[in-house]
């Protein structure tokens, strides 16, 4: 059968399909204005009461131009001398042979007979013909109306379905009502949600921050734990009530679902939740407008394909972080490791890098609105390799930090992160660059060279260990052992001195033991860090281990082993933290404290977070009167006190990222 598919949704034809016997085009594939493909041949069923009326027409004699009429049930007259009939035995065959009249005599044709154009209808036509029984009749034309291509472009354009889809140009689909967005999850969802609202915002539509004004409500969302997608769930349970006392008000209200959790569930989120709108993919989003229009006229919505190419590199994101002193921009898309416990390749696609002349469009644009700090993004960010430019298309590819492999080969050519971070930290000396996440096995000794050089680049580290065991790193596929890892670590703390380092951690992985445990423990007191994200450990369907391994680890020992890491963390962070009593930090204020309306907040070089007064200081230039901080400002803050996730102090003065620079 013939399916039309578009984003999700079928259109099946209403009916079963077009008997051989038509003149249909023959099955192919085709390309419905530039969406949906469809593949098969439409058919028509053709009644048997129709091949007998044509079987009788094309036999009997016509009469005029009137349609032939079937002729009369009558006994069958002794042929004459000298006819057709007598010169062939075969039609002279009576009640006799067995025959007693025409409907015997003549059996109705086959079923699926082929009725092509000039041939004749019955596989024994030739005889008749020959017998000069039977006339070749012209053809009939079939009535006049839209062909095949125009059908499909109409249907195309009226249903979605999950096929790649043309991306919606600004007032293509124009929206007039509220959106309330809502992001869960890392770095990149943010990111994806500034992309989302710049794409939704050039179609007409506004945004608001009440969730009860609003007429769209999306949900960016997160797949990598269970729990993350639990709170999604929970959310929605919320939203239901909101949404059936919109239909009791007739006040329509439309909810979508975008991001890795879509990418993931897909079909479970439109049947479980009927409240659910839109599902669109992390891929999707320049499609957010057309899904919208689709919704609003009462049906669901989805597009979650993954593309191999999509980075809206064309998109300049609307900036949504408080106060407009930070921003993230998204540098690649997608990750290629395939870790065993890692659900992200099969959310978020293959890698594949923006080209660099849109980031560095980009980050300038940033620095003119008076952006003080931009996090270059992406799940293997340091993996970057921008294959737009020709002449680097056949560079020799780079070798990884010694001691690591990958599952895939090296991939020769392109601009690669080194580059990319030189350009990127040329743009504004006043800006400083960050990046996450990394991997362990893409730190070239030039990237940490231009990382210690750069007074913009700032001194922090991400280095995603996930495990102590040299055994379970095997089982994850990580590419490395424990050794490996620290030798890395020192390495890194020799060529940056006074390096900030951050990591993850998994507790409880497949098959892990005591043991294990236990070196995971002893890697945190090792390295001592200053920033750690720890989880337990949570399995996801498509993953290797969801194939490959057994999730062995009761959720009780999960918990007690998640609790010893985040407490062995805590004392070394503190540890680690203290260490900056009594020193000076040059800290990005961002805004007032969370805690205190008397106190700001900022962070310093190696993103921990600074609490101090706030009070009126000198300015560093040399300009006598007092000011008072500004979020964008840098100021000189002398730490007093330390904890494992916080450093408080006192202000010394106002000053800037280069002149702390030359005074170190």
């Amino acid at each position: 059968m013939a399916v039309l598919s578009v984003s999700g949704l079928r259109l099946l034809p209403s009916a079963r399909g077009l008997r051989r016997g038509c003149r249909a085009p023959p099955p192919r594939e085709v390309q419905a204005s530039g969406t949906a493909r469809v593949c098969g041949s439409l058919r028509r069923r053709r009644s048997s009461t129709e091949h007998r009326l044509r079987y009788r027409h094309a036999t009997s004699p016509r009469r005029g131009r009137g349609r032939a009429r079937p002729p009369a049930r009558r006994p069958p007259a002794p042929p004459a001398t000298g006819t057709a009939a007598a010169r062939n035995p075969a039609l002279r065959a009576g009640p006799a042979a067995g025959t007693a009249s025409r409907r015997t005599a003549e059996p109705p044709p086959p079923r699926w007979s082929r009725l092509r154009p000039g041939r004749a209808m019955l596989p024994w036509g030739p005889a008749l013909r020959a017998a000069g029984l039977l006339r070749s009749a012209a053809p009939r034309r079939a009535p006049c109306g839209p062909d095949l291509p125009r059908f499909l472009r109409g249907a195309a354009a009226a249903v979605p379905g999950p096929g790649p889809q043309p991306e919606s140009q600004p007032g293509s689909f124009p929206g007039t009502g509220k959106v309330y967005l809502e992001t869960y999850g890392c770095q990149m969802n943010v990111n994806d949600t500034e992309i989302a609202w710049a794409i939704l915002q050039k179609n007409g539509y506004t945004r608001t921050k009440e969730l009860d004004e609003a007429d769209v409500i999306l949900l960016v969302t997160c797949s990598v734990r269970e729990k993350a997608e639990q709170a999604i769930w929970n959310r929605l349970q919320h939203l239901k009530a909101l949404k059936a006392q919109r239909q009791r008000a007739r006040l329509p209200l439309r909810i979508g679902i975008l991001g890795c959790m879509a990418e993931r569930l897909k079909e479970e989120i439109l049947h479980r939740e009927k409240l659910v709108d839109i599902v669109a993919g992390p891929d999707a989003y320049r499609d957010l407008p057309r899904l919208l229009a689709v919704a609003e006229s009462g049906q669901q919505a989805a597009n979650v394909l993954l593309s191999l190419d999509e980075t809206y590199a064309d998109i300049l994101p609307v900036q949504t972080s408080a106060g407009g002193t930070t921003a993230f921009v998204s540098i690649m898309r997608g990750c290629d490791n395939m870790c065993s416990y890692c659900i992200v390749p099969f959310t978020r696609g293959r890698e594949r890098s923006r080209p660099i002349a849109s980031i560095l469009q980009e980050v300038r644009m940033l620095s003119d609105q008076g952006v003080k700090e931009v996090t270059l993004l992406g799940q293997n960010v340091n993996s970057f390799r921008d294959m737009s430019v020709v002449q680097f298309q056949s560079a020799a590819a780079p070798v990884l930090s010694r001691g690591f492999s990958t599952i895939y080969k090296a991939k020769p050519g392109g601009l690669r992160f080194a580059h990319l971070l030189d350009q990127v930290s040329r743009i504004d000396p006043e800006m400083r660059i960050r990046f996450t996440s990394p991997h362990p096995k893409d730190f070239p000794d030039e990237v940490l060279q231009l990382i210690q050089e750069r007074p913009n680049i700032c001194k922090q580290l991400h280095l995603p260990a996930q495990s102590g065991s040299t055994r379970v790193l095997e089982a994850m596929r990580r590419g490395y052992t424990r050794e490996a890892y620290l030798e890395l670590v020192h390495h890194v703390r020799d060529s940056i001195p006074g390096v900030s380092l951050s990591s993850d951690f998994i507790a409880g992985f497949c098959g892990e033991t005591e043991e294990d445990h236990q070196q995971t423990v002893s890697l945190l007191q090792e390295v001592r860090y200053n920033i750690g994200f720890l989880f337990a450990y949570s399995m996801r369907q498509k993953t290797r281990a969801y194939h490959r391994l057994q999730d062995d680890v009761p959720a009780a020992i999960k918990k007690r082993r998640l609790e010893e890491l985040i407490a062995v963390f805590r004392e070394e962070a503190a540890r680690a933290n203290k260490a900056m009593v009594g020193q000076s930090q040059l800290v990005l204020v961002e805004g007032p404290s969370k805690r205190s309306a008397s106190e700001l907040c900022g962070r310093n070089d190696g993103n921990i977070k600074v609490i101090f007064p706030d009070a009126e200081i000198e300015d560093a230039a040399g300009c006598k009167a007092l000011v008072r901080a500004q979020p964008g400002d840098y100021v000189l803050v002398k730490v007093t006190s330390a904890s494992s996730q916080t450093l408080k102090g006192v202000l010394l003065c106002r000053t800037t990222l280069s002149r702390s620079a030359a005074c170190r």
